[in-house]
C-alpha cells in the first residue's frame, strides 16, 4: 500500500450581522387661531314730520288772530278810503259840470247816501284752506362689514433617523491542513 498524504480544507465564512435603520417622521399638528369682528350695521331714522298750517281757514272761519285781522281790515279801509277819495273826486267832476242838462246835484247826493261797506274782518273762504307738508327723511344706514383674521403657526416636520448596524466579521478563517502519511522507517 502506497502510503497517501490527506489534505483538509476549511473554507473561510465570512459573518454579517446587519440590522436595518428606522426612519420616524412626526409633524406636531399646526396652531390655528381665528379672531372674527363682527359686522355693524346701524341704521338712524328721524321720525316723518307731518305739518298741519290752518291759519287761512281760522281766518276764514273767526278771522284768525287779532293781529292779522286787524292787517286785512287796515289794508281794507285803505282801499276804501281810496276809493272814496276817487269817488269825490268823479262828484266834484260831475258838479263842475253843473250846466249839462239833468240835476247835478241831485244825481250827486243820491249817490252819497251809498252805504261804504266794511272790510270783511274774515279770511276767504275755501275748501284748500288747510296746508299740509309732509317731510319724509330717509334713514341713515351704516355698514362696517365683518372681519376674520386667521393666523397659523406651522410646526416643522421632525425627522428622526436610526442608523442601522452592519457588522460583518470573520465567522470562520480558512485553514489547509496537511495530514502525512505513517510512514514506517524500518527497513
Amino acid at each position: 500500500m502506497q502510503p497517501i498524504l490527506q489534505i483538509r480544507q476549511t473554507p473561510a465564512r465570512i459573518g454579517i450581522d446587519a440590522d436595518m435603520g428606522s426612519f420616524s417622521i412626526t409633524q406636531p399638528k399646526a396652531e390655528v387661531r381665528i379672531t372674527t369682528t363682527p359686522g355693524e350695521l346701524t341704521v338712524q331714522s328721524t321720525p316723518p314730520e307731518l305739518t298741519i298750517d290752518q291759519t287761512r281757514a281760522r281766518a276764514a272761519y273767526n278771522g284768525g288772530s287779532v293781529l292779522d285781522m286787524n292787517r286785512r281790515i287796515y289794508s281794507g279801509i285803505q282801499q276804501l278810503y281810496l276809493q272814496a277819495i276817487a269817488r269825490r273826486v268823479e262828484q266834484g267832476t260831475r258838479m263842475a259840470e253843473f250846466f249839462k242838462p239833468g240835476n247835478s246835484i241831485a244825481e250827486i247826493v243820491g249817490t252819497d247816501t251809498e252805504s261804504n261797506s266794511f272790510p270783511e274782518p274774515c279770511g276767504p273762504a275755501s275748501y284748500d284752506n288747510v296746508d299740509l307738508q309732509y317731510t319724509a327723511t330717509p334713514p341713515e344706514i351704516n355698514f362696517r362689514p365683518a372681519t376674520v383674521d386667521v393666523e397659523i403657526e406651522r410646526h416643522r416636520p421632525e425627522t428622526e433617523y436610526t442608523r442601522g448596524k452592519l457588522d460583518i466579521y470573520m465567522q470562520q478563517y480558512a485553514s489547509i491542513q496537511f495530514i502525512p502519511p505513517e510512514l514506517n522507517v524500518q527497513m
